[in-house]
């Protein structure tokens, strides 16, 4: 979504939220609270299996990342 689409998104939304009933209000709150709830459970999960891998497997220095780098470019170029 570009930002303008974005832009539209919101307007439309806005609009339509200025035409709701107070419980419907309500409820689009606890639908948002929960899905951004969601949002951050799942972001802590991929950060606790991230340290996890950290932990079990080390960490990859740059100077690996920049060879892989390399390595992928040469094999296009090939």
């Amino acid at each position: 979504m570009n930002v303008q689409e974005r832009e539209q998104l919101i307007k439309d939304i806005n609009v339509l939220l200025h035409q709701a009933y107070d419980s419907t209000l309500n409820q689009i709150h606890a639908l948002l609270k929960r899905i951004d709830d969601v949002d951050d459970e799942e972001d802590l999960k991929a950060i606790k299996e991230t340290r996890e891998d950290i932990r079990i497997n080390g960490t990859v220095s740059w100077d690996e990342i920049q060879n892989e780098i390399r390595n992928e470019i040469n094999k296009d170029v090939a």
